[in-house]
C-alpha cells in the first residue's frame, strides 16, 4: 500500500510539473523584414522601436482594434522544423498590425527578434505572454 501511495506522489508531481512549463498562450510566428515603416501604432516615428529592435507585429486575434499597440510579450519558441528554437525567452513590443493578409502566424517577429529565438527563417511554434 505505502508503495502505491508513493507512486501515485510521484505521478501526481510529475502532473503538476509538466502542467506549469506552459505558462502563456500558445501560436506560431514568422518573421518579416524590412521596411518596418509606416506601422499602424506609430506612423514613421523612428523612436517606436525598441533597443535591439525585438518588435512584433500581431495578427488579428490579438490586434484588438489597435488597443495592442504598446503592449509587451515575452516569447518562448517551442518547436519547428529541424529543430530550430535557441534557449530562453525575448521580450518584444507590439509596434504594427499583421500586414499581410491572411497574416501567416499569430505573431511578425522583426528579422532581429526572430534571430534572437530561432536559427531558422521557417515558421516556429512558440509560447507567449503579456507582461
Amino acid at each position: 500500500m505505502a508503495l502505491l501511495v508513493m507512486i501515485m506522489a510521484i505521478v501526481l508531481s510529475l502532473l503538476i510539473g509538466e502542467s506549469s512549463l506552459v505558462l502563456g498562450d500558445i501560436g506560431t510566428a514568422t518573421s518579416y523584414h524590412p521596411p518596418y515603416l509606416p506601422t499602424k501604432c506609430n506612423g514613421n516615428r523612428q523612436d517606436q522601436f525598441p533597443p535591439g529592435n525585438l518588435f512584433v507585429a500581431v495578427g488579428e486575434g490579438l490586434w484588438d482594434n489597435g488597443a495592442a499597440c504598446g503592449r509587451r510579450y515575452r516569447l518562448r519558441c517551442l518547436s519547428g522544423s529541424n529543430k530550430p528554437c535557441k534557449d530562453g525567452t525575448i521580450d518584444v513590443k507590439v509596434v504594427d498590425f499583421c500586414p499581410k493578409s491572411p497574416c501567416p502566424s499569430t505573431i511578425l517577429l522583426s528579422s532581429d527578434a526572430f534571430a534572437a529565438i530561432s536559427r531558422s527563417d521557417a515558421k516556429i511554434n512558440i509560447e507567449y505572454v503579456q507582461i
